[in-house]
């Protein structure tokens, strides 16, 4: 007979109540029931008069969501706190006392009330796998058995930092000639629709043949104004098939990703960040005393690329049965001379971690120049095929008005 196990639903509750020194208090806590939450609060010395669930807000908005860069500032907050010597538990509350984010502090001090009831902290963060991926929690768990917790959460609030100045610099690179070209698409359709009509109608009444290039931007002007929603559902279309087959299909997603690294200035981007990413992730976790075996196979998540995702799986698999790294990473044929280079320097000299940190250092400086110029390159550019389109369509319109008096 199948017995069915019900699942208990954490909720946050509003307490009020006094402290062991009779002073009165109140806050919130999560828990799965009123009676659970006052027996919390009973080990934490407080006596809760009133004990009630917080109500949901009416428009559904439960505050500011939880950024990649909101975990990487608070793992840098709970380092300097630890480093100044501030308990762990006690650090928690300090750190969350000084957020604006409401989502944020409510996971901080879940956290603080798992490790408050004695639980480790990285058991405490593995119960949140959509803000701290495996890496970060085995990290801590290292930190924590080798007693060394603040500089372990030194070296991860480092390469969280790192690796999100590495993102955000990618998508500077790539948001800024979208966003413009997007722009462009949406003034020439509204040229189209809404201004050039007018001038057909004033054209209407030449009694005279029109120029080629007008009778082009017109007929494309007709198409618009009678298609434009189908084309508009269409470009709408598109981009959400891209994004669900990304999602559902490994063998589109992996066309993408080797394509991505082919396209002229934005693929040597890319390659240069995921060598960046593959050398910090690597030094960061080596450094930490992981084995370079279970380092890699983190590695190779961390490379963001399916390309050399799959490579460091192949090259972990290698280096198990007693290949060097280094060895290993050559035959792959897809990294750069300099990582090779410095990885046989670093296994010959017993220095991996400090060569590795150096490639690092290096290629995510080449990131943020070659990003630089980009934009540099893409200004001018872009204002060129700017000024081509709508100069172009005011070219096509007042064209018909020059000939005019050839006409009359």
């Amino acid at each position: 007979m199948a017995t069915a196990t019900a699942t208990a639903t954490t909720a946050t509750f509003i307490y009020k109540g006094v402290d062991r020194k009779g002073a009165k208090v109140e806050g919130e806590i999560t828990g799965t029931s009123s009676a659970l939450v006052k027996a919390q609060l009973v080990k934490q010395g407080i006596n809760a008069r009133t004990v009630r669930k917080k109500p949901k807000p009416m428009f559904g908005g439960g505050g500011k969501s939880i950024k990649p860069i909101d975990i990487a500032i608070f793992t840098r907050q709970m380092a300097t706190m630890m480093k100044a010597g501030v308990p762990l538990v006690q650090s928690f509350e300090i750190v969350a006392e000084g957020l604006d984010n409401e989502s944020l502090k409510k996971l901080i001090m879940t956290i603080r009330e798992d490790v408050a009831a004695g639980s480790s902290f990285a058991a405490a963060l593995e119960k949140h796998p959509k803000y701290f991926d495996d890496l970060f929690c085995s990290l801590v768990e290292s930190g924590e058995q080798s007693g060394a917790l603040e500089t372990m959460l030194d070296r991860v609030a480092t390469y969280k930092e790192k690796t999100e100045a590495i993102k955000a610099k990618i998508k500077k690179a790539m948001t800024y000639p979208i966003a413009v070209v997007v722009v462009a698409i949406v003034v020439t359709g509204i040229l189209l629709v809404k201004v050039v009509p007018q001038f057909a109608e004033t054209f209407s009444s030449f009694g005279a043949d029109l120029p080629a290039f007008t009778l082009f931007v017109l007929g494309i002007s007709e198409t618009m104004q009678e298609w434009w929603w189908i084309i508009l559902i269409s470009m709408i279309g598109g981009v959400f098939a891209f994004t669900e087959a990304r999602q559902r299909s490994e063998s589109f997603s992996h066309n993408v990703d080797r394509a991505i690294l082919k396209f002229p200035i934005i693929g040597g981007i890319v390659y240069n960040a995921i060598v960046a990413r593959f050398a910090r992730t690597l030094a960061t976790t080596f450094s930490a005393g992981v084995p370079l075996i279970d380092a890699l196979e983190s590695v190779a998540g961390a490379t963001g690329n399916w390309v050399y995702e799959s490579a460091v799986h192949k090259i972990r698999e290698e280096v198990s049965t007693g290949i060097q790294l280094n060895i290993s990473l050559r035959k792959a044929n897809i990294f750069p001379t300099m990582l090779l280079q410095m990885t046989a320097i670093g296994e010959e000299s017993g220095a991996l971690d400090e060569m590795l940190d150096k490639v690092a250092t290096y290629y995510e400086e080449q990131v943020d120049n070659m990003v630089d110029g980009l934009t540099s390159l893409l200004e001018p550019l872009i204002m060129s095929v700017l000024g081509v389109l709508v100069g172009g369509l005011m070219i096509a319109m007042y064209l018909p008005i020059f000939q005019l008096g050839s006409v009359v």
